[in-house]
């Protein structure tokens, strides 16, 4: 079952709504030939007339169904990005919609249709669809103004080139510019709600870039700061000591050791600046996941099972931080989640859980396994703990943080 419904659950929500989108278009082929190719054979069935006529009727506008399909479907793959913008076959379709038009009007002046309400029929179905097509290759809306007035204007025209009286003329031109309005909006809405989707798609994408990107700006301008001057007094020393030393004069030795003493410094703090970007504090990270989250659409609550905040030690603090920035990294860049929990339980006499969980997780992941998840354990298995992460069912991802008692009390001892 689950094989038959990944197609779907492993979309992300842009795809989906792209999905449904072509799905819809599609239906317009059938409904073209259902609604108003038919019409010649059932008038004709009615009549009991020959169906030589009517047949070649609904060879023609199947084709034109198929043709705006495909003018529909290439359309859409230009709407998101993906090729080229149809010019030529838009223009092929057009010409193919006024050279149908032209014959079914034709055909009606020649007596060969003589139902009189075929001929309106397949012409309004000609015209509709076209509009709808031809609307989804344009950005401007004026110019899908344009579609739909000449449309109407040209319709007009042409039947009161044919004879047609004034009266039926206008009522064709009517006709064509309201149903051209109606498909032309509808055509033209769904473009622009996928254009929007695919949008903010990649907006969240970038979101989570230029957060990572953030924090490395911010570990190097860090790190700048920190060197940046005992590297330049270290190369000043050494170039000193170096000067003294060719001068055996004895405060090269000094200078030497003054090296040594702004060396040495200068690894302790590194490592501070290296262990403050390594610990995470829980409580920020905690109120920067809920704050991540929810700016991406999604509804994320953040809970705490014994009913207020537990005090932990540091490194279980730092450990489980890492864990929450870890998880919102991958609920933001894998899977369409809308609802995430996030449940920090720590009982007096238990051990202490974290559990993130958010739904909308894809069955297969979309590229090879990182290595986020491994860290995390390593992390954890320097405190004695424990992390699962997997499916649940319904397209839920768990993952969930279990440090022992034992270890929480060894480190508040030692505290």
């Amino acid at each position: 079952m689950s094989k038959m419904t990944g197609w779907w659950k492993n979309r992300s929500s842009a795809g989906k709504i792209e999905l449904y989108t072509r799905g819809s278009f599609y239906l317009f082929v059938f409904l073209e030939v259902l609604s108003f190719a038919l019409t010649p054979i059932a008038a004709a069935a009615a009549d009991r007339t020959s169906l030589v006529t009517p047949l070649s009727l609904l060879l023609m506008m199947c084709a034109h169904a198929v043709l705006c399909g495909v003018l529909t479907s290439k359309a859409l793959h230009w709407v998101v990005g993906r090729r080229e913008r149809p010019t030529r076959l838009a223009i092929a379709t057009a010409v193919g919609t006024a050279a149908c038009i032209l014959a079914v009007l034709t055909l009606r002046a020649t007596g060969h249709i003589t139902q009189p309400a075929v001929a309106p029929t397949l012409v309004a179905g000609l015209t509709w669809f076209t509009s709808g097509s031809l609307v989804l290759c344009l950005k401007s809306v004026r110019r899908m103004w344009f579609v739909v007035a000449a449309a109407a204007v040209g319709t007009g025209l042409s039947a009161l080139g044919f004879g047609v009286p004034a009266a039926t003329a206008l009522a064709y031109a009517v006709g064509v510019l309201l149903g051209s309005v109606f498909f032309g909006a509808t055509c033209g809405f769904s473009a622009w709600l996928l254009t929007t989707v695919y949008e903010l798609d990649h907006s969240r994408e970038v979101q989570a870039r230029l957060a990572v990107a953030e924090e490395r700006l911010r570990f190097g301008r860090d790190l700048h700061d920190v060197m940046g001057r005992n590297l330049a007094v270290i190369a000043l020393k050494s170039e000193l000591a170096i000067q003294l030393a060719r001068r055996e004069r004895p405060e090269a030795v000094e200078q030497m050791v003054e090296v040594q003493r702004i060396a040495q410094e200068s690894q302790r703090e590194v490592r501070d600046v290296v262990r403050g970007y390594r610990e995470a504090d829980l409580a920020v990270e905690l109120e920067g996941a809920r704050g991540v989250l929810s700016a991406a659409g999604m509804d994320c609550r953040v809970d705490f099972g014994a009913g207020r905040r537990p005090e932990l030690p540091a490194e279980v603090q730092s450990a489980l931080g890492w864990v929450v920035r870890e998880a919102t990294t991958n609920i933001l860049r894998h899977g369409d989640a809308h609802r995430c929990l996030i449940r920090l339980t720590a009982a007096e006499t238990g051990s202490v859980t974290l559990l993130v969980e958010n739904d909308g997780a894809p069955e297969t992941p979309a590229g090879p396994p990182g290595s986020g998840l491994a860290g995390l354990r390593e992390r954890l298995a320097a405190l004695d703990g424990t992390l699962q992460a997997g499916l649940v069912g319904d397209g839920r991802f768990r993952l969930r943080a279990e440090i022992p008692n034992r270890r929480l009390q060894e480190l508040e001892v030692r505290a």
